[in-house]
């Protein structure tokens, strides 16, 4: 018996150190692996090239699924007794009427788009086809490689040894629990839409309350260095990189200290996702050390893995449920939004107040820049495109470094937080996103001012 109990011991051992050290090394170590030897995690660089591998078909493929997921919903109206008793296909095709005509106007943007045919607003390069062939691939085929391997990061105990070892940074910091080191990271070294993932899965299992996850998706969902670069160089500022890179970094800390202490996040309730419950313990016994209690934590987890064949059903039905449900939602919603953006003085008007507070902050060109600034809540690379043609470099530096650092925008990840579990709305979301340009954009100017420029 007790031969048998240490020959499950190992077996468990095993099954945390193995699968976890392959989930460390596919979502948050990176490697020389990338593009003329960019430093880029594993998983960033299958993705990338399944993309490539796709691309001549991709489109097609996935305004294909827009239409057929339009269909389903209309279907799904009458609510027909084939589909109802299959809690997947309820799942995807039964919404509420508001859903099902923001996936209408999906399918119709990647029709008109694809084929063509239709007014340049709808169609045009800064609107539907910036999400057709931009936005629309990458989450469709990340959410794919991830449905696939998502589980080696958060069902092997990974999530548990590295969250019990950050505990005591990540709650008196950012009032987290530690495990949200690992969103950050996953964020930070391949890409944000990684985290939110990570986020809402962990949410829906009862490891995140509603106010830690609406903290993690509003400021921990930072945006990778890969990402920054293409930045910097839209802004010709890549001569400055490791500056500017540093300067968001520091200013996305400072934000991420201060943003759950303050409303509306600091009001949200720590309830837990009701069908789930509290599952997190993090805290160790009082005579067991952290790294040791940690390390049991990943073995405990790891011994209660599902089987392969449930892993593998469960991710297949996360990346059918965002190809069918969300994508459709990023079409519509997404165009709509870089239509406000680019064929509206929406953003013009807001960003007014903004203008004699760059001007006292001497940035150059304030009126230019100001809507610039504001421009990220719909798309994260409209601020870049808009602050491209302004001369000064400090200014492009700023309007680059703050749009890094304000992480919320509409066009993806927005549609992603509204539509998931997690108890966050349009109104709140553009909030954090104001409250975030005004605490990160006095420190970003600072920094250049001082340091850069």
């Amino acid at each position: 018996m007790e031969n048998n109990n240490t020959l499950n011991d190992h077996k468990h051992v095993l099954a945390f150190i193995i699968p976890s050290l392959i989930g460390a090394l596919l979502f948050l170590i990176p490697l020389p692996i990338g593009t003329n030897g960019q430093w880029t995690v594993l998983i960033a660089y299958l993705s990338s090239n399944l993309e490539l591998f796709v691309s001549g078909v991709i489109t097609e493929i996935l305004t294909m699924i827009l239409v057929l997921s339009s269909v389903g919903a209309l279907i799904g109206v009458v609510k027909p007794d084939w589909m109802m008793k299959r809690p997947f296909l309820k799942g995807l095709f039964v919404i509420h009427p508001f859903w099902l005509i923001i996936r209408f106007l999906g399918a119709i943007f990647a029709v008109l788009t694809l084929i063509e045919v239709g007014p340049e607003v709808i169609i045009g390069v800064g609107t539907g086809q910036e999400v057709l062939y931009n936005l629309l691939p990458v989450l469709a085929i990340w959410s794919f490689v991830m449905g696939m391997l998502l589980p080696l990061l958060i069902e092997f105990g990974l999530m548990e040894w590295l969250g019990t070892l950050a505990q005591k940074i990540m709650r008196p910091l950012f009032k987290l629990p530690g495990r949200a080191a690992v969103d950050s990271m996953a964020s930070w070294m391949g890409n944000n839409m990684v985290s939110i993932l990570i986020t809402i899965n962990q949410y829906e299992s009862g490891y995140y309350s509603k106010k830690e996850s609406a903290i993690i998706v509003t400021n921990f969902t930072i945006t990778s260095i890969g990402f920054s670069l293409i930045v910097a160089r839209l802004l010709k500022v890549e001569t400055l990189f490791p500056s500017f890179y540093l300067t968001v970094l520091i200013a996305v800390f400072v934000a991420a200290i201060i943003c759950p202490r303050i409303p509306p996040l600091s009001r949200m309730r720590n309830d837990y996702y009701e069908p789930a419950g509290k599952q997190i313990v993090e805290e160790a016994p009082q005579n067991v050390s952290i790294p040791r209690w940690a390390f049991q934590k990943g073995v405990a987890k790891a011994s209660k893995v599902p089987a392969a064949s449930v892993l593998l059903k469960k991710g297949l039905f996360n990346a059918a449920d965002i190809w069918f449900g969300m994508l459709p939602l990023v079409m519509g919603i997404g165009t709509i939004a870089l239509i406000i953006a680019n064929f509206t003085p929406v953003f013009q008007i807001i960003s007014y107040p903004l203008i004699p507070v760059l001007e006292l902050m001497q940035i150059p060109e304030a009126s230019q820049a100001a809507p610039a600034m504001l421009i990220g809540f719909a798309d994260m690379f409209l601020p870049a495109i808009l602050g491209s043609n302004i001369e000064s470099e400090l200014t492009r530096f700023v309007v680059g470094a703050v749009s890094l650092t304000q992480l919320i925008y509409m066009s993806e990840i927005g549609v992603m937080l509204i539509r998931s579990s997690i108890p966050v709305n349009v109104g709140q979301l553009f909030l954090m996103f104001i409250i975030r340009t005004i605490i990160t954009l006095p420190i970003v100017v600072l920094i250049a001012h001082l340091f850069v420029f």
